[in-house]
């Protein structure tokens, strides 16, 4: 079992790094295209990613240090005590001193839809929110699991991670946008160039690059958000097995994923931004905010016989697939 383990725990880590530079190859060659296409010259590639690169760090800071705060006020979370919650205080202080990491602020979310997130920028300024459905209709060890997660979340610096994936694929978004509406409105003056280009016989590639950087800041956004939803399914297998790691019993978290999955209360506090945060996806696919949208999560069954091959179980029948295909 502990090869299986920390051998999950390596390749989950090297596809999210391995996802992370294909997303800053994306930038990078997008950029390139457009300054060189719209100008002329190499040169101009490296500007452009200049600016857009100070745009992203500006943004990153922004998000660093408030993204948290917006995050528990969109969710209507309140903060709670261990007067209020004693089961659920208790729980969350044993997997925290389990992941060797500070004690995380609470917050309880009035909805009766099971489900849990953790936000803020590093260990030292984390939250977790849990609703007060998943205390409701979970036990104590599918309690475990799902904080056990949460908490990996932190200790994983997963929250920093998806800051960081998000700014890269915002920024994308917005060089692509920025540049398609200036050339739609004339603004780059589409492939022109000076007779010195015609003379050397420059203007040509020139050209072929300004229209290779329309199809990709036509087509980058689409990949980039693809990506992200790639790197968002690493983080949770890894952050589902450091839960195991954490309580040492992979059966409470298998328990938890199939509880909620099959649960039809809607969240109805989630929405596209946060929905990448929860424990499981809270957009359910029968709901008409579903529509048109990737999931953010990996499928419940992968996650259910990830968990089951850790123990050295086989996985679920076709029977119990079948039920939880589709629920997630």
């Amino acid at each position: 079992m502990a090869g299986t383990f920390y051998s999950q725990i390596a390749a989950n880590r090297r596809n999210s790094f391995f996802l992370m530079l294909i997303l800053v190859a994306l930038l990078s060659v997008l950029g390139f295209a457009i300054g060189y296409g719209t100008t002329g010259q190499a040169g101009a590639g490296l500007g452009w990613l200049g600016i857009f690169g100070v745009i992203a760090i500006v943004s990153s800071v922004a998000s660093y240090y408030t993204g948290d705060k917006v995050v528990l006020g969109v969710s209507k979370a309140r903060p709670v005590t261990a007067a209020q919650q004693p089961q659920l205080i208790n729980v969350v202080t044993e997997m925290a001193l389990a992941a060797a990491i500070p004690m995380p602020a609470v917050y309880l979310i009035d909805d009766t839809a099971p489900n849990a997130f953790a936000t803020g920028r590093d260990p030292r300024h984390a939250s977790i929110a849990i609703t007060t459905g998943l205390l409701q209709k979970l036990d104590r060890e599918e309690l475990q699991g799902v904080i056990g997660h949460e908490l990996s979340h932190v200790r994983n610096y997963d929250i920093r991670y998806s800051l960081l994936v998000g700014v890269l694929v915002g920024t994308v978004a917005l060089l692509a946008d920025f540049f398609l509406r200036f050339t739609f409105w004339g603004g780059f003056g589409g492939g022109r160039r000076s007779s010195s280009d015609r003379d050397s016989g420059g203007g040509g590639l020139q050209v072929i690059v300004f229209v290779l950087a329309i199809v990709l800041a036509i087509l980058a956004p689409f990949f980039a958000r693809l990506v992200q939803l790639a790197v968002s399914r690493q983080r949770e297998y890894l952050a589902d097995a450091s839960s195991v790691e954490l309580t040492r019993n992979p059966q409470g978290l298998e328990r938890a994923l199939a509880a909620i999955s099959e649960d039809k209360e809607v969240l109805e506090v989630a929405n596209r931004a946060t929905q990448h945060l929860y424990f499981t996806n809270p957009i359910k696919k029968f709901e008409n905010r579903s529509k048109g949208l990737f999931s953010t999560h990996p499928p419940i069954v992968d996650r259910i016989n990830r968990l089951r091959a850790l123990n050295g179980e086989a996985p679920l029948p076709p029977t119990a697939q079948e039920e939880l295909a589709g629920l997630d």
